[in-house]
């Protein structure tokens, strides 16, 4: 398991080798709401979760009030590269919303504000304490947000920035690469989909796993049973498992 030294901060090793749940909708679906993500943060609880990871203002704020967990934070805001929590602003946002842990693009790619990483990152520590998440795409992108100063790295954007190909599951190859190597907690996130996937997670190293889709969103998980019924009728292997 990577990334515990005497100086790993408290919140989190309060989520050391165990489940976050990340409780997000899209615009535009009926659980794009802030109290029903809430209602989803505090059934987690109750299923075991350590942590939350949730998107936006408000959801954030609500679950910070009712939910007593650490919270990863993050706003999505655009439709270019550098979408999650693109700049400062944003993140200083997250933070004052309630966010203990604020999740940040962490990638190589230039910020829509001209500021580095670094900068962010130095300016997130000096003036709001809390800690960063850097969402990485590649092993340079994660050894540059350690250099950086980032808390944690999360593998949430393996395969999306086109460095590394999309695997079907989560990329076991760049959590262990990265688990191996930086002295910062690594947290494995993407494309989770199954209880078997989170145990190889952290059995490559990852200091904890971070789970979305396959538990807090309904149209993909009927997708997946409707697929397979579909495939039962047509008397073909299943196209998932």
């Amino acid at each position: 398991m990577s990334g515990l030294t005497p100086e790993t901060p408290s919140t989190l090793l309060s989520v050391r080798g165990g489940l976050i749940v990340s409780c997000q909708a899209y615009p535009g679906e009926p659980m794009r709401n802030a109290e029903t993500m809430t209602q989803i943060a505090e059934s987690a609880v109750l299923g075991g979760a350590v942590g939350i990871r949730a998107q936006g203002l408000g959801d954030i704020a609500l679950i910070h009030e009712r939910v007593a967990l650490p919270q990863i934070g993050l706003w999505k805001d655009g439709h270019d590269d550098v979408f999650i929590t693109p700049t400062y602003e944003h993140a200083l946002a997250v933070v004052r919303a309630g966010a203990e842990i604020v999740a940040i693009d962490g990638t190589r790619r230039a910020r829509p504000d001209g500021l580095s990483l670094a900068e962010t990152v130095r300016r997130l520590h000096k003036e709001t304490g809390a800690l960063v998440m850097a969402d990485v795409g590649s092993f340079d992108d994660g050894l540059a947000a350690e250099d950086a100063g980032a808390d944690c790295v999360g593998t949430t954007l393996s395969g999306y920035t086109g460095e590394r190909p999309k695997t079907d599951g989560p990329d076991l190859e760049l959590l262990a690469a990265l688990a191996g190597r930086l002295a910062a907690p690594v947290i494995a996130e993407g494309r989770i989909r199954t209880p078997a996937q989170a145990h190889d997670c952290l059995t490559a190293g990852a200091f904890a796993v971070v789970v979305g889709t396959a538990i807090t969103h309904p149209q993909s998980i009927t997708r997946c049973f409707a697929d397979a019924v579909a495939d039962a009728r047509a008397g073909t292997a299943p196209t998932r498992t």
